[in-house]
């Protein structure tokens, strides 16, 4: 896309500005790091913009500390307070169930899993957030704790102008057929393959 030039334009019925502001389904998969970053840089774009942001993690336990959790409560705290960007809800669906498996059975995990994603149904069918960051999702659908072609339909058939981007490995070939915009993180290079543990500010 040349100076951000479309390739093509579709026969679709539609003018350039309701073309360029259709809201986005977006997929962050790969197995390199990177593809919840990329996920909260664009949040924090959506925030400068004054939109509603809701963040939801699915497998980061609730006990793990992430950089990017203090920073957007910082900056809903600052709308909060001054008006300025947009306000931010930040939410982990369920403490303890994070790669470590260390609280619950695996049914517990499926069964906060999915009342995690009937919150979010619950929410788009409300339409309140104008941009979504459903953190780690494709591991739920991955595992099936939550229904793939239910989650295609919802997102597809979702209301209003939500915007939503799905992180997380191995995203599901429907998933991805469904996206507006759909990104591999693949690893050329990483420190652990040298021995090297993520390091602060970097990694958390």
């Amino acid at each position: 896309m040349p100076k951000g030039q479309p390739s093509a334009v579709p026969d679709d019925g539609l003018t350039t500005r309701q073309r360029r502001n259709r809201p986005l389904l977006m997929v962050h998969t790969g197995e390199m790091k990177g593809k919840s970053t990329a996920a909260f840089g664009m949040a924090l774009r959506a925030w400068n913009q004054g939109w509603n942001l809701g963040v939801f993690q699915f497998v980061k336990s609730a006990k793990w500390k992430v950089g990017e959790e203090s920073a957007f409560k910082a900056l809903g705290e600052l709308h909060r307070s001054t008006g300025q960007g947009g306000p931010v809800e930040w939410h982990k669906m369920g403490e303890g169930w994070s790669w470590s498996r260390k609280a619950g059975t695996e049914e517990d995990h499926a069964a906060d899993a999915l009342e995690g994603w009937r919150e979010i149904q619950r929410r788009l069918a409300a339409q309140t957030h104008d941009l979504y960051v459903l953190d780690e999702f494709t591991y739920p659908m991955k595992w099936g704790w939550i229904d793939v072609d239910e989650v295609v339909s919802t997102l597809v058939d979702r209301p209003g102008h939500q915007y939503v981007v799905i992180t997380g490995r191995d995203a599901h070939p429907k998933l991805l057929e469904a996206a507006d915009l759909a990104t591999e993180m693949t690893k050329l290079k990483h420190p652990m393959d040298a021995g090297q543990k993520g390091q602060k500010g970097i990694e958390w």
